[in-house]
């Protein structure tokens, strides 16, 4: 299976101001991205998709291929990640580059290494799976069988739909929810359903004491302390 690695990185941000291009722990956070894409084994090649020259830039020291400046239009702060996604895999096919799926890496989640992306790809692989995405478990006391919704009339009702909440702990399923540093998809399911999810999903598990999304000043801050801890 060839795997079209992409790494999708605006110019704009609101919470923390150009953060892809911001350096944290040394180095710029798009940096810590590529790096594992690059390190990974399991990835057929990867590309930038950048509407920003100075992240461009960064994207080509460190290794990534940047064949195109992405559009303006596909750069908004509304712009979905689905739109991106087909842009990019519509240009692998114009380049006569055909691949069977694509991993879609972040730069806002710089704590994914190489080894979590190539354990990904085997899940993805091995359970012959539409989707793969990296996951985090759900705490119990905010597990979906215990979360009650509110009704327009003020009342509450299980989110699950049940009468009774589970009683034991012991007895919740196993529940998740997406952590954002990986998804895993299927070609033929990005163009046929315009989704990054298929019909037959599987989520890779990753340590909560080594995941965070940067979003905000507070995240940037853990990040920079975790990633300064790893290196």
């Amino acid at each position: 299976m060839r795997i079209l690695g992409l790494v999708p990185a605006r110019g704009g941000s609101k919470g923390v101001a150009r953060k892809n291009a911001r350096l944290i722990a040394g180095k710029p956070l798009l940096a810590w991205t590529a790096d594992a894409a690059r390190s990974a084994t399991r990835l057929d090649g990867v590309i930038l998709s950048t509407d920003d020259e100075e992240l461009a830039e960064i994207g080509r020291e460190c290794g990534l291929e940047v064949p195109f400046i992405r559009p303006a239009a596909l750069a908004t702060d509304t712009t979905p990640m689905i739109d991106v996604v087909l842009h990019s895999i519509d240009w692998a096919d114009d380049d006569g580059r055909a691949f069977d799926a694509l991993c879609l890496l972040q730069p806002t989640n710089p704590l994914r290494t190489a080894h979590d992306i190539d354990q990904a790809v085997e899940l993805f692989e091995r359970d012959d799976a539409d989707t793969v995405f990296s996951v985090l478990a759900v705490p119990n006391d905010h597990h979906p069988d215990w979360v009650y919704l509110k009704s327009p009339d003020g009342s509450l009702r299980l989110s699950n739909g049940d009468r009774e909440p589970v009683a034991r702990r012991q007895d919740l399923p196993p529940a998740y929810h997406r952590e954002g540093s990986i998804y895993l998809t299927r070609a033929d399911v990005l163009r046929s359903r315009a989704s990054l999810y298929g019909e037959k999903v599987r989520g890779f598990p990753i340590d909560a004491d080594r995941s965070v999304n940067i979003d905000t000043p507070d995240d940037w801050v853990r990040a920079e302390t975790l990633l300064e801890m790893m290196s």
